[in-house]
């Protein structure tokens, strides 16, 4: 019996036809007709160091003949309000790509990342923290996903002076809101075999607005019984994330600790710098830079052009992604950390010198 399992195992083999023979390419991905259409995709430079990278997405989706067309529209952070024509050209497009948009510190006007994510109710941020092939760091085998609510919380805007030397600021909080950010976290979880949900809050302070959050979160992970779902106070969250980050797998956040986490995680699994990320709502998208996604940079890396873009060609393959483009957004990714992981083109945040014409001229060598 044992010899002539052995024949048989061997003629399977020696077979290239045999269906036990591994194959030699993966299953293909089958587009619905019409699927290959170009599609215009709003674009907002934004400023200091956003033209860079933005300039460097616009190349090498160029290079690899991307079904792409941007639209392209100048804003600047000290802007009182968006465009009207900026606002209908996201609302037509559905999908925009942007580099950052300075906010004044402690004065002037408001937000307008605040303002894009609210009139177009762009509710989910997601930040990818993950370790790269080619950049050492402290831990290994990171891979975060922070989503964080993006329309309340804190960043409502809702402040006013009670009397002189006395602010006043609310912080808003409400079931529909947490329901839905709670719900795209276990969909996107289920979605992309990820095994944890954690939902991080201040519900021993603040009882009643985190402890709404948490009483949405529960409710939704009923539906998910296949899903683990714990929670974490967000002080406790950040000595965690410092001492085992690996720990963690998809982390739901009310806004303001969202923020705070993704960039901490962003910074333990390799730098901001390479951190991809986006913004979505029920019909509308915005990519851009994952964590510190409002750093326009400094004068000095503007004025050398030595802005690193790897972290936006990222957010455009996953911007390919969601556009139903799979295969150029393997190649763009593949080809982005094959750069990275050779070490010979990095700017002088991933302890390179290279100017950010350089790094694309390699990614786009790479993409062959």
């Amino acid at each position: 019996m044992a010899k002539r399992s052995v024949s048989i195992l061997t003629r399977l083999l020696a077979n290239p036809s045999s269906p036990f023979t591994a194959p030699t390419r993966s299953i293909t991905y089958m587009p619905r007709p019409g699927d290959g259409a170009p599609r215009t995709v709003t674009l907002i430079p934004g400023d200091g160091i956003g033209p860079l990278v933005t300039g460097a997405v616009e190349q090498v989706f160029e290079a690899m003949h991307a079904p792409v067309h941007f639209e392209r529209y100048e804003v600047r952070g000290h802007m009182r309000r968006v465009p009207e024509e900026v606002m209908e050209s996201v609302k037509r497009n559905k999908v925009c790509l942007k580099g950052g948009l300075a906010t004044p510190v402690g004065g002037g006007v408001s937000s307008l990342n605040m303002q894009l994510r609210k009139e177009l109710d762009i509710f989910a941020s997601l930040v990818n923290c993950i370790n790269v092939p080619g950049l050492v760091t402290r831990h290994e085998n990171v891979d975060i996903v922070v989503i964080r609510e993006n329309t309340e919380g804190e960043y409502a805007g809702l402040e006013h002076e009670v009397v002189p030397g006395v602010v006043e600021s609310l912080k808003v909080i409400t079931k529909f809101c947490s329901e839905r950010i709670a719900r795209y976290a276990f969909e996107y979880a289920y979605l992309n075999n990820r095994k944890k949900v954690t939902a991080v809050h201040k519900a021993n302070i603040m009882k009643l607005a985190d402890g709404l959050f948490l009483e949405s979160c529960r409710e939704v992970a009923k539906a998910y019984p296949g899903i683990t779902y714990n929670e974490i106070i967000v002080d406790n969250c950040c000595m965690q994330l410092v001492a085992k980050p690996e720990q963690f797998d998809v982390m739901v956040t009310p806004n303001l600790y969202g923020n705070l986490i993704a960039n901490t995680a962003a910074g333990i699994a390799g730098g901001t710098g390479v951190m991809p990320g986006g913004n979505v709502g029920a019909e509308h998208a915005i990519f851009e830079q994952g964590a510190s996604a409002g750093n326009v940079g400094n004068d000095k890396i503007v004025e050398q052009k030595k802005a690193n873009p790897m972290a936006l060609l990222l957010s455009s393959a996953m911007m390919l992604k969601h556009l139903q483009f799979p295969t150029f957004a393997d190649r763009l990714e593949v080809a982005v950390k094959q750069v990275i992981q050779e070490g010979k083109w990095r700017t002088k945040d991933l302890g390179g010198d290279c100017t950010t014409q350089e790094v694309v001229d390699a990614v786009i060598a790479a993409l062959d």
